[in-house]
């Protein structure tokens, strides 16, 4: 019989999971799926596995390996699946795990990213789509973790005249401006968002702003400083150029020093990737 261990793993740096706990046998826990758990459905489960923890989230971050000592963080609809063995079930090698995703992924077309004996990570580009996949197998194959990051855009669903109220009560708002990975050019899917506040600097023609970029606390802090303050200016930039006075706005970037959330969760640390405006 099984003895319930404490596990704590590491998908990828900076992501640490605990998904067991500290006793109990496995023999006493329900061997179905966790409630309003399932399959995502790109990806199906090995047989005589069950669901014991799902999580997802429309909006989270995955740092996932691609080469040796190589991550990359993306960003979008995330599901986390952890898979246990049923009592009494054959219990599967690790590598026969990662192997029977591996050629379930190559018939999808997914390109395979790394994989070492109990770590495999891929990329799948398909119809416009950018799905990445980690999976992370322990205990020699009687439990194994899924997680499937589909790519998207967080939505920013804020228009003018809620900008003009939050700053009016506030005197600032939080912005969650895409860009890619390490980079200042802003992302074509937060046109609309940059749309919206020369709407409101034009409506309102007295109004001064300062853009301020944050980061989280991932990397050198002197790093992370430049990099906020590129992006406020590259955000600037492309309020300029849809017509408003370059005299009303400033440009300010903050690094990782004012943090609004937990830099130690993925959650959190999302949230701290942002541009504020804030009213002068």
């Amino acid at each position: 019989m099984r003895v319930q261990k404490l596990a704590r793993f590491v998908l990828a740096a900076g992501a640490v999971f605990v998904l067991a706990g500290t006793g109990g046998l496995f023999a006493q826990e329900e061997q179905k799926d966790a409630e309003g758990c399932k399959d995502h459905p790109l990806l199906s489960r090995m047989k005589n596995f069950y669901i014991a923890e799902c999580r997802q989230a429309d909006f989270d971050e995955l740092e996932i390996f691609i080469k040796d000592e190589e991550t990359k963080t993306v960003e979008g609809k995330k599901t986390h699946l952890n898979y246990r063995l049923k009592d009494g079930a054959q219990q599967p090698s690790q590598l026969q795990v990662r192997r029977n995703y591996t050629n379930a992924l190559k018939t999808l077309g997914a390109a395979l990213l790394h994989e070492r004996d109990n770590y495999a990570s891929w990329r799948l580009s398909k119809g416009g789509r950018e799905t990445w996949i980690a999976l992370q197998v322990y205990d020699d194959g009687w439990q194994y973790d899924l997680v499937i990051l589909e790519v998207a855009a967080m939505a920013q669903e804020v228009t003018a005249n809620e900008m003009l109220e939050a700053l009016n009560k506030d005197g600032y708002l939080a912005l969650y401006i895409n860009f890619e990975t390490g980079k200042s050019e802003v992302k074509p899917e937060s046109g609309p968002t940059v749309d919206e506040i020369v709407a409101l600097m034009k409506a309102n023609p007295g109004l001064k702003l300062s853009i301020e970029g944050h980061t989280d606390s991932v990397g050198d802090p002197a790093s992370n400083k430049t990099l906020s303050e590129a992006r406020a200016k590259a955000v600037l930039a492309a309020v300029v150029k849809g017509g408003v006075d370059a005299s009303r706005l400033g440009a300010v970037g903050w690094g990782q020093e004012k943090p609004v959330a937990d830099n130690r969760t993925e959650e959190g640390r999302a949230k701290n990737r942002r541009v504020e405006i804030v009213k002068k």
